[in-house]
């Protein structure tokens, strides 16, 4: 079995190893490929893996031999699911795999929003520490989140995740979610989206994005927003209107924003986010410890020989 990897230097720059896919079948590596050398470096191919190199119409009617399209990631947008479905192409993806490392970005961006914990340790690297007066000193407020609600939009895996840190933290937790089949767990209480926005001094984004989500975070719910409120966003970057986000930071209308997620990665120049008013921007890290890592190559493989086996799971579309 020929399978070919399209950009497998984002799951793997050469720190894990890809040894459960080679048992697999005959690998070929591709760190990045255009879209203009796909249908080159897959001719013969029964498996493609792919994470962000789209696999569209075009290039599934052009490789007669392709079987099966694994995405390593949740989102599976890159590839022509209706198209693989009309040519009887299992297409799968990876869930849940980096729960725990999003989780724990969440509130490496609420704590840096809080402590300005960089800020400071620069200043002291600066000698401002040394020259001072008095034996300790800070510069803009530090906000304790013990006893503040956090407002979490989506309540799956990642957005339950970054529930039970909350709650270690003593906050006070609310929760959209789209259908609550079970009852809440303690110390989570279920609100309306306006809800969290209007009750929340933060809030984290983990809904996915639909065509009801797109621009979730938009003039009108941050005029929900108290002043003294931040957002996180480790979900999708079109969840955010990213204009009125900027004003509002810009404006002082919200305390403050950390942002793992933009819509369009890389950056284009002059996206109005990078540089605004007390707002962080992190390259899309939250799914990247090693740990998540070597789970999504393991789910990979697992997912391909789930399907060798002829009971393909994750299965999308």
């Amino acid at each position: 079995m020929k399978i070919v990897l399209l950009d497998a230097y984002t799951a793997n720059p050469g720190d894990v190893s890809w040894s459960p896919l080679e048992s697999l079948g005959e690998c070929a590596f591709h760190d990045r490929t255009p879209v203009a050398e796909t249908v080159a470096r897959c001719a013969g191919a029964e498996v493609i893996i792919t994470n962000k190199a789209p696999v569209t119409r075009e290039i599934i009617a052009a490789l007669p031999d392709l079987k099966y399209i694994g995405v390593t990631a949740t989102g599976y947008n890159i590839v022509d699911v209706v198209a693989a479905k009309e040519r009887g192409i299992v297409v799968t993806n990876v869930p849940g795999y980096s729960s725990p490392a999003v989780a724990q970005l969440v509130f490496a961006l609420l704590l840096e929003l809080t402590n300005n914990v960089g800020h400071h340790a620069r200043s002291v690297s600066e000698g401002r520490w040394q020259s001072c007066p008095d034996f300790s000193y800070w510069d803009s407020p530090i906000i304790e989140l013990s006893g503040r609600t956090l407002g979490i939009i989506g309540y799956g895996d990642i957005g339950s995740a970054v529930g039970r840190i909350a709650t270690a933290f003593g906050m006070k937790v609310l929760a959209s979610k789209r259908d609550w089949k079970t009852p809440p767990p303690e110390g989570v209480t279920p609100a309306s989206i306006d809800e969290v926005f209007a009750q929340s001094d933060a809030i984290s984004l983990h809904c996915p994005l639909t065509d009801a989500t797109k621009f979730l975070v938009c003039e009108r719910t941050i005029s929900l927003m108290k002043k003294s409120a931040y957002l996180i966003n480790t979900g999708r970057g079109p969840l955010v209107d990213e204009a009125a986000l900027a004003q509002a930071l810009n404006e002082g209308r919200i305390a403050g924003a950390g942002l793992d997620v933009i819509s369009v990665e890389p950056p284009k120049d002059g996206n109005p986010l990078i540089g605004a008013k007390n707002c962080l921007v992190t390259p899309h890290i939250g799914w990247a410890s090693r740990e998540a890592r070597v789970r999504l190559i393991e789910a990979t493989a697992a997912n391909l020989r789930a399907f060798v086996d002829g009971k393909p799971v994750n299965v999308v579309g």
